[in-house]
């Protein structure tokens, strides 16, 4: 019999791209006990952060391919930055072998509750009248909010100007409520708390119909900017798994994800679950990498 037989018989190394406190880690903490009973091994979560996930990516595409090392992988930040020259990525998509897609989040547009701006019209109006000096904050180069922030320019000559928090969207969030930035571009779960506790005001979610978990804020749709994106969440390994690892991964993960314990939790936060297995994260993947390369110079000029 192989070791490969045998997997798991030691503990799993879980890394997470981003700081703790935000959605990804937060998710990844949520699995991780079910994937500890399913898999009846430790599963250890270290957060190795910095670039907008680059390193947390890096790290976990350098990895042995054995299964004893598993990580979050987001779009459009795992998907983006391999195409950039200039960021010295070491990885690609074919690095990785995806495991399980957890969640879609939708992005979203938020102000300070003492904010004048009731509206996204309103907001868009000052921005439009002071193009480049009104901030928003993004979770590092080329990641979403960044893409968000240079299709409003594009689309709707909306042209903020982007702060950069590569640690993620804690480091952001913190930010704008310390009032060091006037806009939270974020996503659904990264703003659904601060509209509860009376921290921000939600002007916009970019969905196609309004999100359960912040039925009082509207679309962008609804308010006449036709635009519809958000971050595509998920769990992969490195390339070149043993298929009998492989399937042991995506077994436990698709009892993880669907755990009705960390799903409800997940609904807690802004989060809907949407699970798809190996196959179903590797097409999204591939969709996502072909449309972010169409629209990546966006991202490159909005710098």
């Amino acid at each position: 019999m192989s070791a490969d037989d045998t997997f798991p018989e030691r503990k799993i190394e879980f890394l997470v791209a981003f700081s703790p406190g935000g959605a990804v880690d937060t998710a990844a903490r949520l699995v991780a006990p079910v994937l500890e009973r399913e898999l009846g091994v430790p599963v250890e979560v270290n957060n190795v952060t910095g670039a907008g996930g680059q390193v947390g990516y890096t790290q976990l595409a350098k990895a042995a391919p054995d299964g004893y090392t598993i990580g979050t992988t987001g779009s459009p930040s795992v998907v983006v930055s391999p195409l950039d020259p200039s960021r010295g990525a070491t990885y690609t998509m074919e690095s990785f072998q995806p495991l399980a897609m957890q969640v879609v989040d939708p992005a979203a547009i938020a102000v300070p509750v003492d904010s004048p701006h009731q509206t996204l019209e309103e907001l868009f109006t000052a921005v439009r009248s002071a193009p480049g000096t009104v901030n928003a904050t993004t979770t590092g180069l080329q990641t979403g909010e960044h893409f968000v922030i240079a299709e409003l320019a594009d689309e709707f000559g909306v042209e903020f100007n982007p702060v950069h928090f590569a640690e993620g969207a804690t480091a952001a969030t913190t930010a704008f409520l310390g009032g060091h930035v006037e806009t939270l571009v974020a996503n659904v779960s990264d703003v659904k708390e601060l509209e509860d506790q009376g921290k921000a005001r939600v002007l916009g979610i970019m969905a196609d119909e309004r999100h359960t978990s912040l039925p009082e804020a509207p679309t962008f749709e609804e308010q006449g900017y036709e635009i519809s994106t958000g971050t595509v969440r998920g769990f992969s390994a490195p390339a070149g798994l043993p298929d009998t690892v492989l399937d042991r991964l995506n077994a436990a993960f698709q009892a993880a994800i669907n755990d009705p314990d960390v799903v409800e939790k997940m609904a807690n936060l802004g989060l809907t679950t949407d699970y798809r297995d190996a196959a179903g994260y590797a097409e999204v993947w591939a969709e996502q990498d072909t449309m972010y390369r169409s629209v990546l110079d966006l991202v490159l000029e909005a710098k």
